[in-house]
C-alpha cells in the first residue's frame, strides 16, 4: 500500500517561518503562527488516526514546534508593546516615533 502525504505540511512550515519573521511587528505575526499551530494540530489528530497511512510526519512535527515557538515570540511582543504603551504613553511613544523618522529621513538614511 502507497503511503500518502499528510496535508498541508509545506504550508504549515511557511506560515510559521512568516509569523516567526512578524513576530516585530508589534506580535503580528501571531496570525501565521495561530494558523500554522492550528494546522498542524489537525494533521496530527489525522496521523494519530492511521499512521501506518501517511509518511511525512516528522514534517508536521517542525512545523508545529515552529509555529508554537512563534506564537511565543508573538505574544511576549506584544506584552512588550503593551508594557510600553502603558508605561510611556501612547503621546511620547509617537512623539519618540516620529522624532526618530524625521532624524532618520534627514541623515539619508543613515546610521
Amino acid at each position: 500500500m502507497e503511503q500518502q502525504k499528510l496535508p498541508n505540511a509545506t504550508l504549515i512550515i511557511v506560515l510559521g517561518i512568516l509569523g516567526y519573521l512578524c513576530c516585530c511587528f508589534a506580535g503580528l505575526g501571531i496570525i501565521p503562527a495561530g494558523v500554522a499551530f492550528f494546522m498542524a494540530t489537525k494533521s496530527q489528530k489525522l496521523y494519530e488516526q492511521k499512521p501506518e497511512v501517511y509518511d511525512n510526519y516528522s514534517s508536521i512535527k517542525t512545523g508545529k514546534i515552529v509555529a508554537l515557538i512563534a506564537v511565543i515570540l508573538n505574544i511576549l511582543m506584544i506584552i512588550n508593546v503593551i508594557y510600553i504603551l502603558s508605561s510611556a504613553g501612547w503621546e511620547a511613544w509617537s512623539t519618540e516615533f516620529s522624532r526618530q523618522w524625521t532624524e532618520s529621513l534627514e541623515s539619508g538614511g543613515n546610521y
